[in-house]
């Protein structure tokens, strides 16, 4: 911090560690760093630890999951996890999540996603990341949005107690 940096950055996380082991830390790097400067935190992406990590005061992320668990049919929902290749889905005229606004949800069926993975169609596993990245553009704003109503501490214990 002597070297004044314009941000900062919290690596060498989420490869291995429980993960109360990593929250612990990144409670206590976030709260060495400056509040005045950015905190960034290198490659952690589940929804809850993203979560955690804003109430401990890290400001930016990067992480492959909405992309990597798109083209492994793992959709991410407000209400968890959807697994598209599961049998579950042959027959579903539903789309990943209700509410989504993202083109996957507006135009595709969990019955046609489950088909395109199990034939090798390559639609389905980049229709399932665009769907991530939407999911994870509404987890951030709802983030900002409890932020700015200064109700982000009761809206993250929520979320957390839900994991």
């Amino acid at each position: 911090m002597k070297l004044d940096f314009d941000g900062y950055a919290i690596g060498g996380l989420s490869v291995g560690e429980e993960r109360d082991d990593m929250i612990r830390t990144v409670v206590h790097t976030a709260g060495l760093l400056p509040e005045s400067k950015p905190r960034y935190l290198m490659g952690v992406g589940m929804p809850v630890d993203i979560i955690a990590a804003v109430k401990a005061g890290v400001d930016m992320f990067d992480c492959v999951l909405p992309t990597r668990n798109g083209r492994n049919a793992f959709a991410f929902t407000d209400n968890g996890p959807v697994r598209m290749r599961n049998n579950a889905h042959i027959s579903d005229a539903r789309p990943i999540e209700a509410d989504c606004d993202c083109y996957c949800c507006k135009n595709f069926s969990r019955g046609t996603l489950r088909h395109f993975f199990n034939v090798g169609e390559m639609l389905g596993p980049i229709l399932v990341s665009l769907h991530n990245l939407r999911f994870y553009q509404r987890l951030m704003a709802k983030i900002r949005e409890a932020i700015e109503r200064d109700e982000f501490a009761k809206w993250a214990d929520e979320q957390l107690k839900n994991d």
